[in-house]
């Protein structure tokens, strides 16, 4: 089982890391001039701070630390819009097969955490 749980922490930091490259190649791909290079780098890291700051205490997926403490349904709320934001992304830009994988594997991981999930909506 820890061996599966470890296999799903990779799988869920690869997905996070892929939901910001694909909301920075919207940016990318939709905008153009100097408005392409700053929505490239400032989406993916206004994602990655909302991702980073809003948490639960004392969650047993990340530190357990937080910045704004938030309870489990806001929390899960944020991932998935994040996760939806990313997905709608790389959809628009195009790369429907790609989005539909990337759908299907956060699906795949939400429904290996469903202790986590049933977790944060007990908080």
């Amino acid at each position: 089982m820890n061996n599966l749980n470890q296999i799903n922490l990779l799988l869920r930091f690869l997905l996070e890391v892929a939901a910001l490259i694909f909301i920075g190649l919207f940016a990318w791909s939709h905008f153009n001039g100097f408005l392409r290079y700053v929505l490239t780098l400032v989406l993916p890291i206004l994602a990655m701070l909302i991702w980073t700051v809003f948490a639960v205490p004392n969650d047993p997926s990340r530190s357990g630390q937080t910045v704004i403490a938030v309870n489990g349904v806001i929390r899960l709320i944020i991932e998935l819009l994040i996760f939806a934001i990313a997905v709608a992304a790389i959809y628009f830009s195009d790369l429907k097969t790609v989005s539909i994988i990337f759908f299907c594997l956060i699906i795949l991981h939400y429904i290996a955490l469903v202790e986590r999930i049933k977790w944060l909506l007990n908080q």
